[in-house]
């Protein structure tokens, strides 16, 4: 029992500290950026749903585990999109809820360039998940302070620059956490600044690559990503249908990922990232991610130029 608890505790130290897990971190999350950039829902023709959830460090007690779901529309004619998000986030014993709205204008549906302004609000929910815990004395008031159920307020801004070769943005979460941190998991003020090149222009691949900066307190981490999806030519306006990808992401927290989607049909994506961590003592100890994302085409979009490029990184 008592080493059980101290290698829970070991978990949600190193989680804490050197992960900012208060932002779920997803490798996947580079085709959705949402949950960190409200105004990337921006996105024109289609209503999208995505989601991807991810298990730690497989085998190590308490290690975290997160669920994330996802959806948005735009109209065309309003220059908006409105989104709902869903993220849940456990570490160990605590667990986390953090519903969401968002909405993001668009000052320019053009085919060379978009600016995007977003804005999310929602609430953050916390509580202790003691259904599989079986504490010796469980009126020991070590296990009852700082763990009471909180319910607050919750709003995420953002800016996002696309053209038709670059993707820029920058954003910050938990903003009313600035004037009153938490310290206890999940819940704490991030800033994000990322730059991403895709080509889509070649008939037979299509690349992307970024960089993504994350900060929080005296934390900053560095993500470099890459990836390649090969196409099928189709001989039709909308040029080549991508059939799968590969691609990797590296962090300067000591973790390296590996990628492989796949396209099942024109609409329905998945994909399955592994990632490997360095860190001394969990470096046996993998994780693993599932993508989920389907999009459904909005057949009155009333967007002449939208279509010319139906790749699906957006």
């Amino acid at each position: 029992m008592i080493k059980k608890l101290l290698t829970l505790l070991a978990v949600l130290f190193s989680t804490y500290a050197l992960f900012a897990q208060a932002d779920i971190s997803m490798s996947t999350s580079w085709y959705n950026r949402a949950n960190y950039n409200p105004a990337s829902i921006a996105r024109t023709n289609y209503i999208y749903v995505f989601s991807n959830a991810r298990k730690q460090w497989t085998g190590v007690l308490g290690a975290p585990e997160t669920l994330n779901i996802q959806a948005s529309g735009f109209n065309y004619n309003m220059h908006s999109g409105i989104g709902l998000s869903l993220v849940s986030d456990q570490i160990g014993f605590i667990k986390s809820l953090n519903p969401m709205l968002s909405y993001a204008y668009r000052i320019n549906n053009n085919e060379r360039w978009s600016l995007s302004f977003g804005i999310a609000g929602g609430v953050f929910s916390r509580d202790l998940d003691a259904s599989s815990f079986d504490p010796e004395n469980p009126v020991d008031p070590v296990l009852l302070q700082d763990f009471q159920r909180i319910f607050k307020p919750d709003a995420n801004i953002g800016i996002e620059f696309q053209s038709s070769h670059f993707i820029a943005g920058i954003s910050t979460t938990h903003l009313f956490s600035i004037v009153e941190p938490n310290p206890y998991y999940l819940i704490s003020n991030h800033r994000y600044g990322y730059l991403v090149f895709k080509s889509t222009d070649w008939e037979s691949l299509n690349f992307y690559t970024g960089l993504q900066v994350v900060n929080r307190s005296n934390l900053t981490i560095f993500e470099a990503n890459a990836s390649v999806r090969f196409k099928q030519p189709t001989g039709l306006t909308t040029g080549s249908k991508e059939l799968f990808e590969l691609g990797f992401t590296y962090r300067t927290s000591k973790q390296i990922s590996a990628l492989f989607g796949v396209n099942v049909s024109s609409n329905f994506r998945v994909g399955y990232v592994y990632d490997q961590t360095f860190l001394p003592g969990y470096n046996q100890n993998g994780s693993h991610e599932i993508m989920l994302e389907y999009r459904i085409p909005i057949k009155s979009a009333q967007c002449p130029v939208c279509n010319t490029d139906d790749s699906w990184y957006r």
